[in-house]
């Protein structure tokens, strides 16, 4: 069809017709918020490299919860940080550790927003690695058990689902049978299945206090330049039971979301990541973008690209856009 037959400037011309055109729609049904768990009472710490997320204390992150909740995001993110970290992150599955007490605090107050934590060890270690460290390497096997161990305690706390981040080879499979067997068969896992090595995740590290203190996260995290290996990792992990899968960082990584989506029929989670967060909020800060209007486009690109949820520190900005018409 040539021009002028048809001018699709035609269905541009009022804002009725581009709504009932739009192919893809943000509700806030796709977002989930990731908050941090303090120890504490009363403590709100600002984050410095993530304007506008704090450290929470577990009073504050039930308020945190309840107002993401009200405003209909159906889901949020735990992370904690201890006051102490040993070698072998301790504090990650022992039970009256941050997020085993948040999550019993959230679970009675906020009972019905689904409440995922995140099972990795980095924020417990004082090495700040995502395993069992010997010399200098990671040791994928004996890591294992831990990460299991810690799925586990979240589950008896009362969290809905268990997210596994580590990218330890065979996590899934050991954690799926853990809970099975201790009667969690219930208790979804979100992988982190297709976590890449990514310098996003500087602000992250900064508010979870999970930088390494030696080396990097190679040897475990996918290489930025891979696309196939995503695809490998994301089918071993659905081959070992997880039932959601996700991809981590997503804007720079929306083709791996898009090449996901075409091979997969699970749902795929997205992580819109702290580095990604903290430019936009820094750009606006300087007056040169719109960060509101960016932050709209960003998450709208992640969904048209193939997620399904969206983890963002947005959420609760995203939110109130939503719901006042700005999509």
């Amino acid at each position: 069809m040539l021009f002028p037959e048809y001018r699709p400037r035609r269905l541009r011309q009022h804002d009725a017709f581009r709504r009932m055109i739009r192919e893809t729609v943000l509700s806030a049904d796709d977002l989930i918020i990731p908050l941090f768990a303090i120890e504490g009472k009363g403590v709100k710490n600002p984050i410095s490299s993530m304007p506008g997320q704090y450290q929470l204390s577990i009073d504050n992150i039930v308020k945190a919860a309840k107002t993401a909740y009200d405003l209909g995001i159906p889901a949020m993110m735990l992370f904690g940080i201890p006051d102490k970290k040993n070698p072998l992150g301790t504090g990650a599955y022992a039970k009256k550790g941050i997020v085993q007490k948040a999550i019993r605090s959230i679970k009675e107050k906020v009972p019905d927003i689904a409440l995922i934590t995140d099972v990795c060890l980095c924020q417990y270690t004082d090495h700040g690695h995502c395993g069992v460290v010997v010399g200098q390497a990671i040791d994928n096997d004996a890591t294992l058990d831990l990460l299991a161990k810690t799925a586990l305690s979240h589950a008896d706390a009362g969290a809905d689902m268990v997210a596994p981040s580590d990218m330890m080879d065979g996590r899934v499979a050991k954690i799926r049978r853990c809970l099975d067997e201790d009667g969690f068969s219930n208790v979804p896992v979100m992988s982190y299945a297709a976590k890449y090595c990514s310098a996003f995740y500087g602000p992250f590290r900064h508010a979870a206090d999970s930088a390494p203190k030696f080396g990097d996260r190679r040897t475990y995290q996918m290489d930025p330049a891979n696309a196939l290996e995503a695809v490998r990792e994301v089918t071993l992990d659905i081959e070992e039971g997880a039932d959601i899968i996700m991809v981590k960082p997503a804007l720079s990584y929306l083709d791996i979301i898009c090449r996901i989506r075409e091979e997969i029929d699970l749902p795929i989670a997205a992580y819109n990541v702290s580095g990604e967060y903290a430019m936009i909020k820094a750009a606006d800060k300087a007056g040169w973008i719109d960060g509101k209007k960016v932050m709209m486009e960003s998450l709208v690109s992640i969904k048209r690209a193939g997620a399904d949820m969206i983890l963002t520190y947005f959420a609760i900005e995203a939110a109130k856009e939503i719901k006042n018409g700005n999509r």
